[in-house]
Formats: C-alpha cells, sequence, structure tokens
C-alpha cells in the first residue's frame, strides 16, 4: 500500500504553510477570560486552549501561551470567569484578542458591559449568555518529555457559579445549539458554529 500520509516529527517542522495542529484538535470551544488585576483594572481575553476537566467539583481550564495579562491577574487574585462566545459576538470576542498595554480595559474596547458577579471579584460579559465564576486552583507550568519547562501555563479553576440565560433551558435541559456557540478551528481565521441540523444522538451501551 502506497504511503498516503503527511508525516513528520513536530520538533523538525511540519514543512506545510500552517502548522496543522490547532486544525486537527478542534474546532476547539473557546475560554473569554474575565479577570481583575489587584488594582482592579479590568481584561478580558479569548483563548483557543480551552475545555472542561471535571465534573464534580467542576473545574474548567485554559492554556496560556505566554505569560499574559490574564495569567498575572488570577496570579494576584486567583480569580476569574468564563464567558460563552457566541456568534452575535464573535465580533466583540475578537476585538477583545488586541495585543494592548494592561491598562487598557478590553470590556470597553470591544464595546462590551462588565456585569457584577456574585462570587468572585471579576465581573461577567453582560452579553454573553452563559457565565462561569471560577475561583483558581492551579496554575501548572507545562513541560516538554525531556522535563524542560515550556512558553505555556496551564490555569485551573473550580466553577463557584454559573450563570444561563434561561432562553436556554428546555424543559430544563441546556440547549448547546440554541446558544449558538463558536469554536476555534484551524488556519490564520477558521471558526465553526453548533447548529442543531448537525446535532445527533448517541446513547452509551449498556
Amino acid at each position: 500500500m502506497p504511503d498516503t500520509f503527511h508525516s513528520y516529527r513536530p520538533a523538525d517542522g511540519h514543512r506545510l504553510p500552517h502548522d496543522p495542529f490547532n486544525a486537527i484538535i478542534g474546532p476547539r470551544p473557546i475560554g473569554w477570560i474575565s479577570s481583575c488585576a489587584a488594582d482592579g483594572a479590568l481584561n478580558l481575553a479569548p483563548y483557543s486552549f480551552f475545555n472542561a476537566f471535571n465534573y464534580t467539583p467542576p473545574i474548567i481550564g485554559f492554556s496560556s501561551q505566554g505569560r499574559k495579562d490574564s495569567l498575572h491577574n488570577i496570579e494576584a487574585t486567583g480569580e476569574f470567569v468564563w464567558n460563552l462566545a457566541t456568534f452575535d459576538l464573535a465580533e466583540a470576542m475578537n476585538e477583545s484578542c488586541r495585543a494592548v498595554a494592561p491598562e487598557v480595559d478590553e470590556f470597553s474596547l470591544a464595546g462590551l458591559t462588565p456585569l457584577a458577579s456574585t462570587q468572585v471579584r471579576p465581573p461577567r460579559v453582560a452579553q454573553s449568555p452563559v457565565s462561569m465564576e471560577c475561583r483558581c486552583t492551579q496554575i501548572v507550568r507545562l513541560r516538554d518529555a525531556a522535563g524542560q519547562d515550556t512558553n505555556g501555563w496551564l490555569v485551573l479553576g473550580e466553577v463557584v457559579a454559573v450563570h444561563i440565560d434561561a432562553r436556554l433551558l428546555v424543559d430544563g435541559i441546556y440547549d448547546t445549539a440554541a446558544a449558538d456557540p463558536i469554536l476555534r478551528g484551524g488556519g490564520p481565521a477558521d471558526y465553526f458554529r453548533v447548529s442543531a441540523e448537525q446535532r445527533f444522538r448517541m446513547f452509551r451501551p449498556a
């Protein structure tokens, strides 16, 4: 059988126009993280390496490639909020990822409204239909297989409060598609949406 695979060792380079790693591990939910500095300065930034890691207690986390403002703020305060990025908020989410000085308020930059949280100091995005308030449980500097530190930090937090737009609850069940979330794909600009037409159901075997 002829070799039809493009194979490579990441350490040697992928030999492609764009690194396929992000596109293969995707689409991924977006970690739209609000935080605040010790002096109260607000920060809002999206992270494409984000997911849930534990059920009870609920723990979510994101990876920061480099020591960015969100990481500094969470180290200082121990708190953050995740906000659902939807199709209607895509442009605002994208605006909030601008590389700006720490004192710049990305809420204002993106035309968004901070909404007071109930359990933590950082505010929620008022326009987002779902938010999770978190207290940081761990910050882990990632290492490679040789034990060397990388430029990535995994930030994990226990969810201490959840806010869901009631319109997304159908007979008490959260309707993922109705929220119209956006997910990060690969390449420099690819995103995806979730729609009801793409949904299928499959139950675990007994």
